[in-house]
């Protein structure tokens, strides 16, 4: 390796960087390049919930608990049910069904819990609709 004279220590040395027609070593590099970066801002963290879902949400809310005081009493009563309504089921999904309360059912958090463990029981027993039918 050919050795130069280095600008910044004036030895003899392997050069490293050529940087405004100035040659520098290795470690004359590190010292004379210490510029500081350039401050990135940070971005906006992207939101968990859309704006449109919280409308939604909103409404929801409303209507939830509308529909609670309606049908106080559970609607599954499985086994093991506590017999006071907490939750709401939706029997097609949440999709476009989320504000339908035709499609709502109240269930206590135990019913719930086994609805949502045991699709294929929930169908049968008239707890749940299939999501891609349109009836």
């Amino acid at each position: 390796m050919k050795l130069k004279t280095c600008n910044g220590c004036n030895e003899e040395k392997p050069i490293w960087k050529n940087h405004l027609g100035k040659k520098y070593c290795k470690t004359c590099w590190s010292c004379h390049n210490n510029t500081p970066k350039p401050i990135v801002s940070k971005q906006k963290p992207i939101p968990k919930i859309s704006s449109k879902k919280a409308k939604l949400d909103k409404v929801y809310s409303v209507l939830r608990e509308q529909f609670i005081k309606q049908h106080p009493v559970c609607q599954a009563k499985l086994n093991g049910c506590t017999l006071s309504a907490t939750d709401i089921h939706h029997t097609k999904g949440r999709g476009e069904y989320y504000l339908d309360s035709t499609t709502w059912i109240t269930v206590c958090r135990a019913c719930h819990n086994h609805i949502e463990l045991n699709p294929t029981e929930a169908k049968l027993l008239g707890l749940s609709q299939d999501r891609l039918s349109k009836s």
